[in-house]
C-alpha cells in the first residue's frame, strides 16, 4: 500500500498541498476528489516516482518526518469541501489521505459551515504506534491515519462498520462488528472515529437536498477563528470529541454574537486538548467537566456526556429501541411530522446510539425540566430524551463489550462520572448517575444552539424520514435560509 499525509489538515486557495508518502512501489498515481452529493475528482497525476521511509519509533506522538513526495496546488475553482486522497499502485490496496479546503472569501461564504471532528480522527488513530485510547498523552497529525478513517467497504446487506449495534434483540460483544473488522483487516478504533462514520452521511444527504456547506477543521476554530464570519450557522457531526480552548472561545464568541451552532452528535467537546510543534501535535489535558476547570462543556454545547453514556453498546441498553421520546411536539424542531407528547422518534434507524449527551433533569408539569444543577445553560429546553447508561465496571461486573473497549479494568465511566463530577465513586454517588438519558434540546444566549445529544443522528440521514425532517428544520431555520 502507499500511505500518505499531508502537512497540515485545511487549505485555501492559492495553497500548496505538501503530500508525504512512503511506497516499495516504484510509482503510483493519485487522485483528489471532493466528497458531497458526489465524488467529484479535481486533480489526478500518474507515474509518481515511489520511495520508502522509515517509521520513527515515535511516529504517533511526533510524527514520521518524511519528505514531500508530491505538491498540489488548490485551485480558486475547488469549492470549499472535504476532499480525499487515493493513492494506487498496480496489485496493492488504495491508500488514503484527507484534507479540507476553506472558503476564504467571506464575500461568497455559505450559510452552513461544517467543522470536521479532525482532533477525534487523530486522537483515535494507532498508525505508527499509540493513540489517546493506548496510552499516549500526545498525538501527531504528522501521519497515516490508518485504512478505514476515510474510506471503509460496505458490505452486500449495506452494513458499513457502524458500532452501536443493529441486532434488534441486541449484540452485547459486537459479533457483526467483529466479523466486519476482521474480514476487511480493519481497526477495531475505525469505528469510533473518522469521516466516514457521521459526516459522510451529513454531507451527502445536506448537499443532496440543497444546502450548501463550506468546510473546516476543528484546529481552525484556534487556529483560523475568521473561518466562522459571514456564516449564520455552524455545525458539528458525529463524534467531535476533543476541543481545546481555543476552539471554544471561538463558538463561544460566535454565539455571543448572534451566530447559531447545531451539535448533530454526542460526546461532544468531552477532553480538554491544546495543540504544540505549530499544530501538528495534540496533547489531551482533561476532562472540561472537571471542577478545576471551572467551564464544563455544557456551557457551550448544552450538554454533556456525564450525564449521558451510551446505549446499544456493550451492555448499555443493548436492546433500547434507539429512538427518541417526544416531549415537546409544538417545537419548531419537529415541524411537519405530526408528533404527538410520548411519540417515539426515530425507531426506523435507531439514532440514538453509541455514545450520547444529557442533563440533569426532573419532571414538571409532565415535561422534563433541566435542574441545572450540572451548569445546564438558563433556558435550555428539552424537546426530546432517550435512556442512556454509562457503562459499568467494577471487581465483579463489566458492561463493556471486551473485544471493542480500552481497559476493562476498573473503574467503568460510570465510576469515573461519579469520581469526576461528585469527589468519589461512593454508592450514593453512583445511583445519582444510573439513570441518564440522552436530550435533544436548544437554548439561546444571543444566538441559539440545538443539540441532538446523540454520536449516531447521522445514521437516520440515510433513510429515515422523521431525522431528514428535524435536520432540514433546524438548517433552513437556525441558517436563514
Amino acid at each position: 500500500m502507499v500511505e500518505g499525509y499531508c502537512d497540515a489538515r485545511s487549505y485555501v486557495a492559492g495553497d500548496g498541498v505538501r503530500v508525504r508518502c512512503s511506497t516499495t512501489s516504484a510509482t503510483f498515481s493519485a487522485e483528489i476528489a471532493r466528497i458531497g452529493a458526489t465524488r467529484d475528482v479535481v486533480w489526478r497525476r500518474d507515474g509518481i516516482a515511489g520511495a520508502e521511509h522509515d517509521v520513527p519509533a515515535d511516529a504517533s506522538t511526533n510524527g514520521c518526518g518524511w519528505p514531500a513526495t508530491f505538491v498540489v496546488p488548490v485551485e480558486r475553482a475547488w469549492p470549499s469541501g472535504f476532499y480525499e486522497l487515493t493513492f494506487r499502485a498496480a496489485g496493492r490496496p488504495d491508500g488514503h489521505a484527507c484534507f479540507a479546503v476553506r472558503n476564504a472569501d467571506r464575500r461568497s461564504a455559505n450559510a452552513i459551515l461544517l467543522v470536521l471532528s479532525t482532533n477525534t480522527y487523530w486522537a483515535y488513530n494507532r498508525w505508527g504506534g499509540s493513540c489517546f485510547y493506548t496510552g499516549a498523552s500526545q498525538v501527531s497529525f504528522a501521519r497515516p491515519l490508518d485504512p478505514g478513517y476515510i474510506v471503509k467497504p460496505v458490505d452486500a446487506d449495506g452494513y458499513d462498520g457502524r458500532f452501536a449495534t443493529i441486532d434488534p434483540v441486541g449484540d452485547p460483544e459486537h459479533r457483526r462488528l467483529a466479523a466486519y473488522l476482521a474480514e476487511h483487516g480493519l481497526q477495531m478504533w475505525t469505528s469510533s472515529a473518522g469521516w466516514w462514520n457521521w459526516e459522510r452521511r451529513f454531507v451527502r444527504w445536506a448537499e443532496s437536498h440543497g444546502h450548501r456547506l463550506d468546510v473546516a477543521v476543528n484546529s481552525d476554530l484556534e487556529q483560523h477563528p475568521e473561518v466562522l464570519v459571514g456564516h449564520s450557522l455552524m455545525v458539528s457531526v458525529g463524534h467531535d470529541e476533543y476541543w481545546s480552548a481555543g476552539m471554544r472561545d471561538a463558538v463561544d464568541h460566535f454565539v455571543d454574537g448572534s451566530g447559531n451552532v447545531a451539535f448533530f452528535g454526542g460526546n461532544t467537546s468531552v477532553w480538554r486538548v491544546h495543540f504544540a510543534d505549530d499544530g501538528q501535535t495534540m496533547v489531551r489535558t482533561g476532562a472540561w467537566s472537571d471542577p478545576v476547570t471551572g467551564r464544563p462543556e455544557s456551557t457551550t454545547t448544552g450538554l454533556s456526556f456525564w450525564r449521558g453514556g451510551y446505549a446499544r453498546i456493550g451492555h448499555a441498553l443493548p436492546a433500547s429501541t434507539g429512538a427518541y421520546t417526544v416531549h415537546r411536539p409544538d417545537h419548531w424542531a419537529f415541524a411537519g411530522l405530526d408528533m404527538h407528547a410520548g411519540d417515539q422518534l426515530g425507531e426506523r434507524s435507531r439514532p440514538v446510539g453509541y455514545e450520547l449527551d444529557g442533563c440533569a433533569f426532573d419532571v414538571r408539569d409532565g415535561v422534563p425540566t433541566p435542574t441545572h444543577e450540572d451548569v445546564t445553560p438558563d433556558g435550555f429546553t428539552i424537546l426530546a430524551t432517550s435512556p442512556a447508561k454509562m457503562i459499568s465496571i467494577t471487581e465483579d461486573t463489566c458492561e463493556a463489550p471486551v473485544a471493542f473497549w480500552a481497559s476493562v479494568e476498573p473503574p467503568g465511566d460510570l465510576q469515573l462520572a461519579a469520581t469526576l463530577l461528585f469527589g468519589d465513586a461512593s454508592d450514593e454517588h453512583v445511583a445519582r448517575l444510573g439513570s441518564n438519558h440522552a436530550v435533544m434540546g436548544t437554548f439561546t444566549r444571543n444566538g441559539a444552539v440545538f443539540n441532538v445529544g446523540s454520536a449516531d443522528w447521522a445514521y437516520g440521514l440515510d433513510d429515515d424520514a422523521e431525522v431528514q425532517a428535524v435536520t432540514a428544520n433546524v438548517l433552513d431555520r437556525m441558517s436563514g435560509s
